[in-house]
């Protein structure tokens, strides 16, 4: 009797032991499709041109007698190649360089306009070739909103009153008249402006209250009593977790002046200590991707304080520059920010991509910082060379999310660990499209390990499924001029769906897009 008792007592132990074996070792997500689902808007996959280093001038805007083949200035090459994103908004000049930024020095003939000193970026000179008509044309040629940050450090009401004046007034005034001058009759009718940038810091190192009440004033001049001409008007944000910052212009700023509080936010191992973009440790990884993972901590904080303001939801969190920060590369000009561009920025652009998909009812729009040859660049290139970053088919592969229903997910994920720290492995969110078929995207970010992973889509119905896979041999791979393709998303087939149980075996470092066929 004794030895069948301890036969059983075995077996209870075993069974136990077995089951908590599973649970640690199989991530499991399920997908609850909601009858009133929030729309993932598309605004989230948002870019960001500032005038530094190699973006605009030597990047984006090669100048109309450039061999390099350009349509008034700007390469053909990335053209296609940001199309090819559906880009759906770009911001512009900056940045820190918006608010040194005159935008009356970049209209009229171009012999004619002023070369000024980036102060911010490099101290170079730049000839202000590419102006508000540049811009704005470029955005029509890509089917992009402009979203344009205006001066208010070293700027006045009255040119932020102009500028809008000057691209979005289409009858008689002086502003409209000057635009039909330089050879552009119809206004662009520009919705998204940026109400300054950085205010607690480049953008003039104000306090909180003090920058609600200039922002007040600037909102106030820039549209009618009430904001006939429709501009969506944000607010210079907080950095990263100044949640202060964020309840100060909620509490002060009237409704009927804001439309969009931003937020910035980088991943990075430490702000003065940042690494190399290439040559980096696991822990170097494991760090910058705890702090990538932070977003939604943030976002999750920012928005509870907007929710205490804004309960209908009126006002929208736009996380206006995000991305991975290293240290500038080596024999480049350090005001530059260039940096290649690994599978450690695919993991930070999946799993960030992710958070803000989860967040779409008060995330409207995002910018990742930035879009050629600078910080986490979707385009790098090197005269008449170009080539895509990890990040651009991270962003290619994730574009089936713009404008599609988000579909929420409950996720228990295993762990990723390291020096007795440890992240969530997993990352997803899905969503379904206007067409009616559902994507999810999944993100491993361990380094070393194959992670299992399994879905329940019995509320989806879904008989089939093709997939995506961006990974590479090693974290710190990177498409380089001379392998311009290493790194490219493949076609993959490690998963099985079985009566609307899916199971996925992730590989280390991967992401990962399902689409129902």
């Amino acid at each position: 009797m004794k030895k069948k008792k301890l036969n059983f007592i075995l077996t209870v132990i075993f069974a136990i032991a077995a089951t908590g074996v599973k649970a640690q070792e199989v991530s499991e997500i399920v997908l609850n499709p909601s009858e009133n689902p929030t729309v993932i808007n598309k605004n989230i996959y948002g870019h960001f041109a500032e005038h530094l280093g190699h973006l605009i001038y030597g990047g984006l805007y090669v100048g109309e007698d450039s061999s390099i083949p350009n349509t008034n200035g700007v390469r053909n090459d990335i053209i296609e190649a940001l199309k090819n994103l559906n880009i759906p908004v770009l911001r512009w000049p900056g940045g820190c360089f918006a608010d040194t930024y005159h935008w009356k020095d970049g209209i009229g003939p171009k012999e004619d306009r002023p070369t000024i000193v980036n102060q911010w970026w490099g101290g170079v000179t730049e000839d202000n070739s590419f102006g508000t008509h540049d811009f704005l044309n470029l955005c029509e040629e890509l089917g992009a909103e402009p979203y344009l940050a205006a001066n208010v450090g070293s700027g006045t009401v009255k040119e932020l009153a102009d500028w809008v004046q000057y691209v979005n007034h289409a009858g008689e005034s002086p502003m409209a008249n000057l635009r039909r001058e330089n050879g552009r009759e119809d206004p662009w009718n520009v919705k998204y402006w940026g109400i300054g940038n950085e205010a607690w810091g480049c953008g003039g190192h104000m306090t909180a209250e003090y920058y609600a009440n200039i922002y007040k004033k600037y909102a106030t001049f820039m549209t009618d009593w009430s904001n006939g001409a429709g501009l969506f008007r944000i607010a210079s944000g907080a950095n990263v977790d100044d949640y202060h910052w964020t309840e100060v212009l909620m509490r002060e700023i009237p409704k009927f002046l804001l439309d969009g509080v931003a937020l910035h936010s980088y991943s990075f191992v430490e702000w003065n200590d940042k690494g190399s973009a290439t040559d980096f440790t696991e822990k170097q990884y494991f760090k910058t991707m705890q702090r990538a993972l932070m977003m939604d901590e943030l976002v999750t904080k920012h928005s509870a304080i907007m929710e205490k303001y804004d309960p209908e939801n009126k006002v929208a969190l736009i996380v206006d520059e995000w991305g991975g920060w290293y240290n500038p590369q080596e024999g480049t000009n350090p005001g530059f920010l260039y940096q290649q561009n690994t599978m450690r920025d695919a993991m930070i652009a999946g799993t960030t991509l992710n958070i803000f998909n989860n967040h779409a009812r008060r995330v409207k729009m995002a910018n990742l910082a930035q879009a050629v040859n600078v910080l986490q660049a979707v385009i790098l290139t090197d005269g008449e060379k170009m080539l895509l970053t990890p990040t651009y088919y991270v962003m290619e592969m994730y574009k089936v999310h713009q404008d599609a229903d988000l579909i929420p997910v409950e996720l228990e994920s295993v762990d990723y660990e390291l020096d007795g720290e440890s992240l969530p492995a997993i990352s997803v969110s899905a969503s379904r499209s206007k067409e009616g078929k559902v994507h999810v995207s999944l993100v491993n970010i361990d380094a070393e390990e194959d992670h299992e992973v399994e879905l329940d889509l019995s509320d989806l119905k879904i008989d089939g499924l093709t997939a995506e896979i961006l990974t590479s041999n090693k974290v710190q791979d990177y498409n380089s001029f001379e392998n311009p393709k290493k790194i490219q998303p493949k076609e993959f087939k490690d998963f099985k769906l079985k009566k609307g149980k899916l199971k996925v075996e992730l590989p280390p470092f991967s992401v990962v897009m399902l689409s129902e066929k």
